[in-house]
């Protein structure tokens, strides 16, 4: 939709060497006279102008020049070519309008010149105007069928495709944040990591806006082979342009995107506007009517920035080249003019084009129901009271476990001592009420929670059983697959792989027959821990991108918003394992204040060590330190034996990375007994593994070789790849014994 406000047209055209120019309002079109002047002009001057441009834009990111450098070259380099470029009439118009929406009109030869940096002496034209360029062409084209407006507009976020891009992920997620908070307005889809190309042509088509964060390569001697890169190959000119004979496409494109480190590194060269426009004509020609692009690679807070400022006054209903100019400010106020990082960005199109509507102000629905009720004031209140009674008892039957209070105040109660880690008060509670009321579903989980804790797995599997024989017996498929996911978590908690992907299947597929969205949620996030074990994190991360999405959409439901802190935290699992340790910080670090909001201190211990273990990786070991202890006290005050067997392992490991020896050892020991007393296997030997580890680092090849030894028997039996890397440390030893 275009604003009714008046744009000012700024129309240029070459002749020889004199650019021909006429400036005019918008509404001043259907004039039949229109005044043009021409501006002799000295190419080899202005590109020598545009050459130096190009150099100080390429000086950021090689750090060989201050900053108040770069901007001084640049003021002085743009207003030579506002002097040159631009006739007196225009410069004069330009310097004296109140009107804030620029066009640029460009013939083909002219998209080399960085028209947005010219400066006249007080503002750059891309700072004082929110401005936008139309380009003339020669070629034969029919005009573009464009896509309607409708009220609601889908959205397709497309980042890091080829998943070497470290922060695109986290730029898309933070965007698609963003534009969730306007669900009204607005459907957002996120695809991250092995993207392909059928992918993207199967879909383009489908959305009014398309957002894409990743690498671009130009092929000059082949320009329409240019574009996108994908997981398979590039999104081409050639694939834009047969796309647009079967409208309609996207009404905005943002191509979020640098030119890819294989082709260019970071510098730009002379032909840098080419490139960008070569991928922006192919989408305006094929019926795109906003395309913004990167004449430069951007750093990633920059580029995450421009992009959010961009989105906040996008949906709040501005005209594009505003969102534009808006967003160069805002990085003008967080970085410095003299950081030059606003100069990114181009925008081809109407800047005057405005996506989101205001919406009419509709009744609240108070009003609406007052007028209504008092249309049919009887008898709507005795069919309103009807169907709210039979509701109430359809819902009564249906998800309350039982009808006696005293049932309820008993379950109220364990819950609190579960939170404080009197885990024995909850194991008689939960017995009670299962004694007294069988089909009190919500005291399952519990009792077995609290068994688990005390290192009874075999009873918390037991309870889980009956948990699933009742839910069965109820028709509750609900619980049932919540069931499902337990029983699998318990299974990879022993080493069972294969039953435990058996059970979080089964929990998917009952979850999205039963439109469940809740624990189908959350059986893939389980199936995500499981991959990540296997170490296929690329499908761990793509499961945790879908999961996180859904949890986000539903913030408003407290299960969505502890679902969305296990994601964060899975999430950092994995980034941790990709060797990204910062990033898998920052994700830990979102999950622990999730878990805060929500008060659950119970569940900030993993949080805790796993933060350590990011500073144990980049050798800040008394902060990983001070992390381990801090989550190893929540889990003695939570009782939690299981976690506890686990962290000395952990604080163990710490102490022998460090040569301490003596405590690294007290600390494997430690695991060892409480690994013992409440059998667990997994824990048992790693904590066996490690010592073999540390005999061999005194040179006790003999106790060494025992503990691998014991390490491989339980390994054995457990389906990952420690039996193997077990298995060679035993081998490296050797035969011969040192005593």
């Amino acid at each position: 939709m275009i604003q009714d406000d008046n744009n000012l047209v700024l129309e240029i055209s070459r002749q020889g060497n004199q650019l021909l120019m006429s400036i005019f309002e918008k509404r001043e079109l259907a004039s039949t006279i229109r005044h043009y002047s021409q501006q002799p002009v000295s190419f080899t001057e202005i590109n020598r102008l545009c050459q130096e441009i190009i150099s100080i834009l390429n000086k950021p990111g090689n750090k060989v020049a201050p900053e108040a450098d770069l901007i001084n070259g640049l003021r002085k380099s743009g207003q030579l070519l506002w002097d040159q470029l631009l006739t007196k009439a225009v410069k004069k118009r330009l310097n004296a309008t109140q009107i804030s929406d620029l066009v640029l009109s460009l013939t083909e030869e002219l998209i080399h010149i960085p028209w947005e940096l010219l400066y006249n002496g007080k503002d750059f034209l891309c700072l004082k105007f929110n401005l936008g360029r139309l380009i003339r062409t020669k070629e034969k084209a029919g005009p573009p069928q464009y896509r309607d407006i409708s009220d609601k507009h889908r959205i397709l976020i497309l980042v890091n495709p080829t998943n070497d891009l470290k922060s695109a992920y986290l730029e898309g997620i933070q965007i698609k944040n963003q534009l969730d908070k306007k669900r009204k307005q607005i459907s957002v889809d996120f695809k991250s990591t092995y993207i392909d190309t059928l992918y993207v042509k199967k879909n383009l088509r489908d959305y009014d806006i398309v957002h894409f964060a990743g690498h671009c390569e130009y092929q000059p001697q082949d320009p329409q082979s240019s574009g996108w890169v994908l997981s398979d190959g590039r999104f081409t000119v050639q694939d834009i342009l047969a796309l647009g004979e079967s409208p309609p496409l996207p009404i905005l494109v943002f191509s979020n995107a640098c030119q890819s480190a294989k082709v260019t590194g970071d510098l730009i060269g002379l032909d840098y506007q080419a490139k960008t426009y070569s991928l922006a004509s192919a989408f305006l020609f094929s019926g795109t009517r906003l395309y913004i692009g990167t004449i430069r690679k951007i750093e990633d807070p920059v580029s995450l920035t421009f992009a959010r400022e961009f989105y906040t006054w996008l949906i709040s209903g501005k005209p594009v080249g505003e969102c534009v100019r808006l967003g160069r400010l805002a990085l003008v106020k967080e970085y410095g003019l003299s950081a030059i990082s606003w100069v990114s960005y181009l925008l081809y199109g109407d800047p005057n084009f405005v996506l989101f509507r205001p919406r009419p102000k509709k009744p609240t629905i108070i009003e609406r129901f007052q007028k209504v009720v008092f249309s049919y004031k009887k008898w709507l209140v005795g069919v309103s009271l009807a169907i709210a009674i039979i509701f109430l008892c359809i819902y009564l039957y249906m998800w309350l476990p039982t009808l006696n209070p005293s049932t309820y105040v008993l379950f109220l109660k364990s819950r609190k001592l579960f939170a404080q880690g009197r885990n024995q008060e909850v194991v008689l509670i939960s017995q009670r009420i299962i004694q007294k009321d069988p089909k009190f579903l919500a005291a399952y989980p519990l009792l077995a929670d609290a068994y688990h804790r005390l290192g009874k797995r075999d009873l918390a599997l037991q309870y889980y059983n009956e948990y699933m024989l009742y839910s069965e017996k109820r028709g509750d498929k609900k619980n049932l697959a919540s069931v499902y996911i337990g029983i699998g978590w318990f299974n990879q908690l022993k080493g069972d792989y294969a039953k435990a992907l058996g059970f979080y299947n089964k929990a998917i597929a009952l979850s999205k027959e039963n439109k469940d969205i809740l624990n189908e949620a959350a059986g893939m996030r389980r199936l995500a821990e499981w991959y990540t074990d296997k170490e296929e994190y690329d499908k761990a991360l793509e499961l945790l991108t879908r999961t996180s999405e859904i949890n986000r959409e539903r913030l408003h439901i407290y299960g969505h918003r502890y679902n969305l802190a296990c994601d964060y935290f899975d999430i950092g699992l994995v980034f941790i394992n990709k060797d990204d340790y910062a990033t898998a910080r920052e994700f830990y670090e979102k999950s622990q204040a999730l878990f805060e909001k929500l008060k659950l201190d119970n569940e900030l211990s993993d949080g805790y060590f796993n933060i350590g273990e990011t500073y144990f990786y980049e050798k800040q070991y008394q902060k990983a330190l001070d992390s381990y202890m801090q989550g190893l006290k929540i889990d003695r005050v939570h009782d939690n034996k299981f976690n506890i067997a686990g962290d000395y392992i952990m604080i163990g490991e710490l102490y022998l990375e460090m040569d301490n020896l003596i405590e690294a050892e007290r600390f494997f020991n430690q695991s060892v007994l409480a690994s013992k007393e409440i059998d667990a296997p997994v824990e048992l030997a790693s904590a066996y593994r490690n010592l073999g580890l540390l005999y061999k680092k005194k040179g006790q090849k003999d106790r060494a070789r025992e503990h691998f030894r014991r390490s491989l028997d339980i390994y054995r039996d457990i389906d990952t790849s420690d039996y193997q890397e077990v298995k060679q440390q035993l081998l490296d030893l050797g035969n011969s014994d040192t005593p």
